[in-house]
């Protein structure tokens, strides 16, 4: 397409109309400023419209960038709209009302200086001046990041439009002409406003505004000669002077043109002269009689011209040009002439150029310092545009504008399709209708229904539907009617409904003038519904639309020399064949493309059917032609080369990073907005669009060809073969127009913000977010089509990095040329969009966008025949699928996706890690990254599937086997599947891979009480890593919410491991009464032991032990924080440990102290707390504190420990309860019943101290021990306390050991009761009462020998005899002395009756 570029000859124009919403526009009304006159108030003017442009809108770095006004007046309302082609523009629309008065056409002048933008108005009675700020001076910064900003008219209600400063009445001065319409306006070098009227005289008004800011008043000058220097200059007089009838030499078409401190102005008269004026000197500079240069200029002289236009252009290195069209009936004449100064402040024209064109109604033109562009509109109502180079086009012929035609008239419906929704497809077709036309057409329908017209694209196709669902069943009158009757009546009411739109749409498109920007050489027509541009048509479109006597004049030479005739002739052939194709035709070669049938099959049925209805022999003249045609193979060839835009290079991602940034921020702004969006792919649809009907009319000719034979091929030794691979060529390329014209016309979706979340989630997991053609996009703004979209998201930036990766001059030198950018840009377009480039961003876009049905249909119409980026299409597929909920067919795309990973691109960047290291083969990282996606989507079923497909492909890569591998278990364990998850996890090579997923097993199954599978899994090769991650989890993790040990002692007995199940309730209850100090937790340990005690019962006895669990097994369990000393510090750990092994003996008194645990915290809570952990001895002391004596008795059999500390608790609580009072001892009964007492029948109501020394008393009786340490205990312990002793006590002692109770007398210095004693025992002793202390033989000399304690007689005496003076202390001691004599005397008697009996 290299070619193409330098041989554009003719343009097209393109509807930038608003589609979604019409225009909204803020209305503000100028009110009258003095009288008006009435004459004046009813003149009405045609239509106008006139545009402006900033003279820095082709820098580059300008603010002002590709930044323009365009305006439109109607009567008294002026409408102004700001645009640009960077920057989606706020608040750039104003609708000004004048109230009382009617804008001239044509006078409405805008002009900038540094600081503002100002607007020069003039109605018929009042001229204005609008002041607004400039848009470099509304930003801070020159660099501008937002994708929209605020309009130079946002603040304009801020503007006083009755400002005296800024407004004046048109004062009522003689010689003002009433009837003129023409005028003009600028700013002087000083900051004056000043507005330019004709006179009736032939002079001019200047109305001079002071600068804004300087205070002063309004002022009129007549620019007019004096009869000398009228003489002098053309030798007329005026016409009243003169009294003949000529045309007066009022001013048809006034110009401005400013010169330093002075303006030229510019008259084209009535009288066909042309006059320039000095403002600054007030006088006609020069007069210049037009019809000099009219050929045929007799009839002309006579009559006042009407007409007429004048068109200044101003080229700094050329001077300043002037266009002048002589208006004539049934013909017009151009005129450009060259201003030229001489000497003593004279000027002359020179002539340039003539043209002469038809053409009857000139609408508008524009001058440059090279072309012309003209605008008509003929009778006919169409309208006409044609440029033309009036230096160097010697024949003097015009350049084609191909006008966008109206929509068809009629839509033809065929008997199986619906009319309402053909009708509603053509009317909401994008490019066919603008908003304007329905919403007036629907107010029309609606016979002035209040309707609200601002809705948005969807709401008014519904509107419309309702609007004619509802006339036409106001319309029936019949209950009954057919089938046909009602699509009859149906198909009425919408014809009538579109001719209405139609009858609009054409109102609207109504030309009303051209807007050049020289700068840029952008041309805009506008119309008066709406803005469209002109963009340059490339050559070959350009021959196929040419008209035929155009055609036959072009230069052969242009294209190739020794191509040239031939390829002419071949566009002529087609060309024929294009203007035979009937309606019916076209739409056979449409339908086969959309249903995916052969478009060489659909073309050879329509020359068959060409061939049946050629009336006209025009297939003869087709034939005829086809023989001018040297190489009929080498011109399609060329042809098809020049439509191909199929490349092996792949456009660049991003900006150059070596750009500065403000660089690349600017230009990422560039043709940024909304209507450059629209332009550009309407541009492509154009192309696309004849291009497509290029292609069909050459499978057409080819088929011709084929069936014709060598016969027609002068060219020696062409192949029948040669056509047939040019016919395969021409069909590819058919198809890939039709999918271009297709997503140029196919509507974007919205999508809800949740739905790109949730697709942003999936694009990060297959790490595809940092792609260009993946954003976190704002909502689609409908009716966006999808090439719309995918242009403003991606491909624009990658056109314009591209554009200007290796600029030619430096960028800040650089400038904007709108045909060159426009074909850049639509021609780069169509490379990203063409199918069979290795690139898939168009696809990437719609998927990172969330249009999936748009997606889906794209790649059904690509699939069959082209055969470049086939995986990365099915990968896309398979993501539609997934979203529609078709799940089993994702898998199926994503599985052939697989077999190309590592030929495309797309795959290709899909696969690639972030850390760029390659860890597995590419068909694997892309089952990864699948894999993730559809774990992240929640298919753990479609996840098992592909994982086991990919296993194949890993095959001795036992790392991804493991991978692989663990995500089938774990897809499984999630869905349940308990048996596959187990079998998965045996197969997994990685044996720490293996371990991870059987401990994730052993947990999640706990975690769904499924213990039976758990239990029961053989676990082959792997049961000491199940019983270490049972364990380890038991140890872990709170025991009482989790029941591992309970796991693991089951699991053990499945497997009749009675000992490790054993081990495993012992360690169990251990830690339960280390850890768990609540009622529940004593209760388990009780039990817990227990089924310890079972599991050993069940072994022989020769095994029945288990070894003592560490103690240390708690803290060092896996998850433990570490112990540390007071310092902080970790403690080390113990090095040796002693093992201990216990039997079943030893697991029996654990239970018996686990059960006695339990019956204390059942009696006393508050000691639940202390209890679990307590060793036997302090349970002891805990259960004799809280009185259950019988259990502390119980307790301290069975562990082998004294008694002493039981009977000394129940001594001291005897003593409480002697000194209690009523407290005491309701609170006694309560541990008293605890205890079994023995039952006694008593004859009185016994008390609860009673109770108590009862009890005490049967337990000395019960539990006796050697040298009664048990009553030695309690007596000392009621001594201590000063509590007398009870007589049943004494007496019990006396039994036992009379000898100990006189030395705990002495101890305690009960000297009385030591003294009562030792009376007593001497006299039992000497057989007075030996029954009471235990005596069973007294003194005798036959009885066994007998003793007293004299060590404690001894010191009882001292003691006595140590106070003296204690009258007492000397009878007591005398009493005993007495005791003592006679027992001396009786143990001397025994004695010798012994000795007696001996001796004989």
């Amino acid at each position: 397409m290299a070619a193409a570029g330098s041989l554009e000859r003719s343009f097209v124009e393109l509807s930038g109309a608003e589609r979604e919403r019409p225009r909204h526009f803020r209305e503000f009304t100028v009110c009258d400023i003095g009288t008006a006159s009435a004459a004046f108030g009813t003149v009405k003017y045609s239509e106008s419209a006139g545009g402006f442009y900033y003279v820095e809108s082709g820098k580059l770095f300008s603010i002002t960038r590709n930044r323009f006004i365009h305006w439109k007046t109607s009567g008294d309302t002026l409408e102004l709209v700001e645009e640009s082609l960077d920057l989606n523009l706020l608040n750039n629309a104003v609708r000004l009302k004048f109230q009382n008065y009617n804008i001239l056409p044509g006078g409405v002048h805008v002009s900038e200086t540094q600081n503002h933008v100002i607007i020069l108005i003039l109605t018929n009675q009042t001229v204005h001046r609008l002041i607004l700020p400039h848009p470099s001076r509304m930003y801070r910064s020159e660099l501008v990041t937002e994708s929209q900003m605020q309009s130079i008219f946002t603040d304009i209600g801020k503007v006083d439009f009755r400002d005296p400063c800024n407004s004046q009445l048109i004062p009522s001065v003689p010689g003002l002409s009433p009837g003129s319409t023409t005028s003009a306006a600028w700013l002087s070098s000083d900051g004056e406003a000043l507005f330019a009227l004709p006179s009736a005289s032939g002079g001019i008004f200047v109305l001079k505004l002071p600068p804004y800011d300087v205070p002063g008043i309004a002022s009129v000058v007549e620019l007019k000669q004096s009869s000398v220097m009228q003489r002098l200059l053309t030798g007329w007089m005026p016409t009243a002077i003169r009294g003949d009838h000529g045309p007066s030499d009022r001013a048809l078409s006034l110009a401005v043109h400013c010169v330093e401190h002075d303006a030229f102005i510019f008259a084209l008269c009535q009288d066909h002269k042309l006059r320039m004026w000095s403002y600054k000197d007030q006088m006609c500079l020069m007069v210049a009689d037009m019809l000099e240069y009219v050929p045929v200029n007799k009839d002309l002289r006579l009559t006042a011209g009407t007409g007429h236009k004048l068109r200044l252009a101003y080229s700094p290195s050329m001077g300043l040009y002037l266009g002048i069209y002589m208006h004539a009936p049934k013909r017009g004449q151009f005129c450009v002439f060259q201003l030229v100064s001489t000497e003593n402040n004279r000027y002359s024209l020179d002539h340039i150029s003539s043209l002469f064109t038809s053409q009857e109604t000139l609408v508008d033109f524009a001058l440059t310092s090279t072309d012309i562009w003209a605008l008509w509109h003929d009778a006919e109502n169409q309208t006409i545009v044609k440029y033309i180079n009036f230096e160097h086009n010697v024949a003097g012929q015009w350049n084609p504008v191909f006008m966008q035609p109206l929509p068809e008239e009629e839509i033809v419906i065929r008997d199986d399709q619906d009319p309402r929704e053909m009708y509603l497809r053509s009317l909401f077709t994008p490019g066919h209708f603008i908003n304007a036309a329905l919403c007036k057409a629907l107010q029309i329908f609606c016979r002035g229904t209040e309707r609200n017209l601002d809705l948005s694209w969807n709401e008014l196709k519904k509107e419309i539907t309702l609007a004619v669902e509802n006339e036409l069943q106001g319309s029936v009158t019949e209950y009954e009617f057919s089938q046909d009757e009602f699509r009859t009546l149906q198909q009425e009411f919408w014809c009538k409904f579109y001719a209405c739109v139609l009858q609009y749409q054409e109102a609207l498109s109504h030309p009303l003038a051209l807007h050049l920007n020289p700068v840029t050489n952008m041309v805009c027509l506008l119309k008066k519904g709406y803005l469209s541009f002109l963009v340059p048509s490339s050559l070959v479109d350009h021959l196929y639309l040419l008209p035929d006597e155009h055609l036959l004049t072009e230069d052969e030479t242009t294209i190739s020399d020794d191509v040239a005739r031939d390829v002419l002739c071949l566009i002529k052939c087609l060309r024929m064949i294009g203007e035979s194709v009937t309606m019916d035709m076209a739409v056979l070669m449409e339908t086969s493309c959309y249903n995916l049938q052969s478009p060489e099959k659909a073309a050879e049925h329509i020359l068959e059917d060409l061939i049946t209805i050629d009336v006209e022999n025009v297939m003869e003249d087709i034939c005829s032609k086809l023989q001018e045609i040297r190489n009929p193979v080498h011109a399609i060839g060329l042809l098809i080369r020049e439509m191909d835009y199929e490349t092996e290079v792949e456009m660049e991602k991003g900006f150059d990073p070596a750009q500065p940034l403000n660089v690349r921020m600017n230009l990422s702004q560039l043709y940024g907005s909304s209507t450059a969006g629209y332009i550009v792919c309407r541009g492509v649809y154009k192309i696309a669009s004849t291009r497509f009907l290029i292609c069909r009319d050459l499978l057409i000719l080819q088929q011709l060809l084929t069936r014709l034979g060598d016969a027609v091929i002068l060219g020696a030794g062409q192949l029948f073969q040669a056509q047939q691979d040019l016919l395969h060529r021409t069909a590819p390329l058919l198809l890939s127009y039709y999918l271009i014209k297709w997503a140029s016309q196919c509507l974007a979706t919205d999508v809800p913000v949740d739905t790109l979340e949730s697709n942003l989630q999936h694009l990060s997991v297959l790490e595809l977010t940092d792609s260009g053609a993946l954003m976190a996009n704002k909502l689609v703004s409908s009716p966006q089509t999808i090439m719309e979209l995918f242009f403003q998201e991606v491909a624009r930036k990658q056109i314009i990095s591209h554009l200007f990766s290796q600029p030619k001059a430096p960028l800040s030198q650089t400038g904007l040329n709108w045909p060159e950018m426009i074909t850049a840009v639509t021609g780069y377009l169509l490379q990203l969009l063409w199918p069979s480039n290795p690139g898939c961003l168009f696809l990437e876009c719609l998927m990172g966008n969330c249009q999936y049905v748009q997606l889906q249909d794209y790649i059904q119409l690509l699939h069959p025949w082209c055969q470049v980026n086939v995986g990365s299409c099915r990968f896309m597929l398979g993501r539609c699928y997934l979203v529609t909920g078709e799940v089993q067919k994702a898998l199926e795309c994503f599985c052939q996706a697989a077999s190309e990973v590592g030929k495309e691109e797309f795959l290709d960047r899909l696969i690639r890690s972030e850390d760029g290291e390659i860890v597995s083969t590419p068909k694997l990282q892309y089952y990864d990254k699948v894999l993730r996606l559809l774990d992240v989507v929640g298919l753990p079923e479609l996840v098992i599937q592909l994982a086991t497909s990919a296993i194949t492909e890993a095959g001795d890569d036992w790392k991804s086997q493991a991978t692989l591998r663990t995500c089938i278990f774990k897809h499984h364990l999630d869905l349940g599947h308990n048996s596959q998850a187990y079998e998965a996890l045996t197969q997994i090579p990685d044996s720490s891979r293996q371990l991870d997923c059987l401990r994730q097993l052993v947990v999640v199954l706990c975690e769904r009480s499924q213990l039976q599978d758990l239990v029961e899994f053989p676990y082959v090769n792997l049961h000491n890593e199940v019983v270490g991650i049972i364990e380890s989890r038991a140890r872990a993790v709170d025991l009482m919410t989790h029941n591992y040990y309970e796991l693991l002692y089951a699991f053990h007995i499945y497997r009749h491991n009675y000992r490790k199940a054993g081990t495993v309730m012992f360690e169990y209850g251990m830690r339960l009464g280390r850890e768990v100090r609540t009622l529940r937790g004593l209760e388990k340990q009780g039990n817990c032991y227990l089924a310890a005690i079972n599991c050993l019962r069940l072994i022989r006895p020769e095994y029945a032990w288990i070894v003592q669990p560490a103690s240390g097994a708690v803290s060092d369990r896996p998850g433990a924080s570490p112990k540390r000393n007071h310092d902080g510090e970790c403690t080390a750990a113990p090095t040796n440990r002693q093992i201990e092994i216990l039997e079943l003996e030893d697991l029996e008194k654990e239970y018996s102290l686990a059960r006695i645990r339990l019956t204390l915290a059942r009696h006393d809570p508050s000691v639940i707390a202390i209890a679990g952990s307590s060793s036997a001895k302090e349970m002891s002391a805990l259960l004799v504190q809280a009185g259950l004596f019988d259990t502390a008795i119980s307790l301290c059999q069975t562990f082998t420990l004294p008694l002493t500390p039981v009977f000394e608790g129940l001594a001291f609580k005897c003593i409480k309860l002697q000194f209690g009072g009523e407290a005491a001892q309701g609170e006694a009964w309560s541990w008293l019943a605890t205890n079994q007492l023995s039952s006694v029948i008593t004859t009185k109501e016994s008390s609860a101290t009673d109770e108590a020394w009862r009890l005490l008393s049967t337990y000395l009786e019960r539990y006796k021990v050697q040298n009664n340490l048990y009553h030695h205990c309690v007596i000392n312990k009621l001594l201590s306390h000063g509590v007398p002793l009870p007589n049943w006590l004494i007496n019990s002692y006396k039994k036992v050991d009379a000898a100990e109770l006189l030395r705990l007398y002495l101890n305690y210095d009960l000297l009385e009761e030591a003294v009562d004693l030792v009376s007593e025992y001497v006299d039992a002793v000497l057989g007075k009462g030996h029954q009471y202390f235990g005596i069973e033989f007294p003194l005798s000399a036959t009885a066994p020998m007998v003793w007293l304690p004299y060590s404690s007689i001894d010191q009882l005496l001292q003691a006595l005899g140590e106070n003296s003076a204690n009258s007492h202390n000397i009878i007591l001691s005398q009493k005993i002395l007495d005791k003592l004599e006679d027992y001396q005397q009786k143990v001397d008697k025994a004695t010798r009756d012994l000795l007696y009996r001996r001796d004989l």
